[in-house]
């Protein structure tokens, strides 16, 4: 007997135990059930982001250095202050400078000077031209000796004539003359009359020899000596010539391109050793650093200044392999600062890394954006989060990424319908930091999408439903 009311007792201790458990669930249920999260699903525009951190800098910034040695007599410039390309910065002592920094101020004027002839003098074409027209007179000279002393072309017929007439007359004077003194010849030698017929016998023959000689060459040709000397002459002057032609041809539309080159070389080669002793602003831009004060003794390669173009602030960052083909220049990039907080700064991609970077085995691309709205608290240097947007798109259905979860290898999200949860599978196009668009799946708008479903649930009175992510 007592066994039976023993077994009695046990199952009586089991059905109360079961619907005592039963209870306590479903009071779990309706607890966790009350402790949801819900949102609608609704159709509605999602930007599409790539994101990535970088830092901020400058669009050009450098360190200005001394480039020789001597004692710091003027600086310029303060931090923070402003400048133009071509300012001077700081200047070193003249008397503190090597010779040859010194001395070139004085090559400087002198090789300007010279440069300024070039460009703007005449004098350098008149004698070109000068030179050319003397070199064609002397080879027209050398031709017309070389064409006359030629035979046949050193006299006309008439001079031949006019010198044969001549010689005859001269050979009778001389026949004459020859009489006359050869009826005196008797007398002494000191006798005038005698001394008188001499020097005519002599005057009339060397009349006669010089008539003979010019007949004589007059008739003839040039020797061989002679005939070279004139072909030499010819080729002197032809060369001549051609010398001057080149120098005329050179000058006369202006200046030669080469020898305006090389001046200009000259002047600069100076310049650059006068501003050995000066630091120039190499662009526009903000001095961020001063090194340097007057009286400082430096040498070539001591930091003077810091310069940074703040006019365009640029942000470099990596971006994977996966994203970059959704990357391109002139997208809207949403930039945030840690320095600068509750606040977007817009911004733009600017340049786009042409070959990959492998770190650790992970390729990136170096993508370059620029700030579109710079601010005074945006400095070089700041961590900036960048987001940039690739992709808009208007009227599609959206689901919080924070309620998506992964369940037998397929995305779903736990809908709440009729006071039970349940899973409903979707599939994703692109994706924000906050919202995903809805491709396809059973997920309808107007559905009440659990944003923290637990991680256990059981549907009252049926025992074990869905639960797991």
């Amino acid at each position: 007997m007592k066994r039976w009311i023993w077994i009695l007792i046990v199952i009586a201790v089991l059905i109360g135990g079961f619907f005592g458990y039963r209870a306590y669930r479903t009071s779990q249920q309706q607890a966790s059930l009350s402790d949801l999260q819900t949102v609608e699903a609704s159709s509605g525009s999602l930007t599409g982001t790539v994101g990535a951190t970088g830092t901020v800098r400058a669009n050009q910034a450098v360190t200005l250095m001394f480039q020789t040695s001597g004692t710091v007599e003027t600086v310029s410039v303060r931090m923070g202050d402003q400048v133009v390309i071509g300012e001077e910065l700081a200047q070193l002592k003249r008397t503190s400078l090597s010779s040859q920094v010194i001395m070139a101020q004085a090559d400087l004027v002198t090789a300007q000077r010279a440069l300024d002839d070039l460009l703007y003098s005449v004098q350098a074409i008149a004698m070109a031209q000068r030179s050319l027209a003397q070199a064609q007179d002397a080879l027209d000279d050398a031709n017309y000796m070389l064409s006359v002393r030629q035979e046949g072309n050193r006299a006309s017929q008439e001079t031949l004539d006019a010198t044969r007439a001549d010689l005859i007359l001269a050979e009778r004077d001389v026949e004459q003359a020859q009489a006359m003194f050869d009826r005196l010849a008797g007398r002494p030698e000191d006798d005038p009359t005698r001394a008188i017929a001499l020097s005519n016998l002599a005057a009339v023959r060397q009349r006669r020899d010089s008539i003979q000689r010019n007949l004589n060459w007059y008739i003839g040709g040039p020797s061989e000596t002679e005939q070279a000397l004139l072909d030499a002459d010819v080729a002197f002057a032809e060369a001549q010539l051609a010398d001057a032609l080149r120098e005329w041809e050179r000058v006369k539309d202006g200046p030669d391109p080469e020898d305006v080159a090389a001046a200009e070389a000259r002047v600069a080669a100076a310049q650059a050793t006068v501003e050995l002793a000066r630091v120039k602003a190499p662009f526009a831009g903000t001095i961020t650093s001063v090194e340097v004060k007057p009286g400082d003794q430096v040498n070539p390669g001591t930091m003077a200044f810091g310069l940074a173009d703040l006019s365009r602030l640029l942000v470099d960052v990596e971006i994977s392999e996966v994203d970059i083909n959704r990357v391109q220049v002139g997208q809207p990039v949403i930039l945030n600062f840690d320095a600068v907080l509750d606040r977007d700064f817009q911004g733009e991609v600017v340049e786009i890394g042409l070959t990959g970077l492998v770190v650790q085995g992970v390729v990136n691309f170096e993508v370059t954006v620029a700030l579109t709205d710079p601010d005074e608290a945006i400095k070089p240097g700041m961590t900036a989060a960048v987001n940039i947007v690739v992709s808009e798109i208007e009227n599609v259905l959206l689901v919080p990424n924070r309620a998506v979860r992964l369940r037998d290898g397929e995305r779903v999200v736990y809908v709440l319908e009729q006071g039970e949860l349940k899973p409903v599978r979707i599939e994703l196009g692109i994706s924000s930091e906050t919202y995903s668009e809805v491709i396809g799946g059973e997920l309808q708008e107007g559905d009440l999408i659990v944003l923290n479903p637990p991680s256990i649930l059981f549907e009252a009175g049926q025992g074990p439903g869905f639960f797991g992510r």
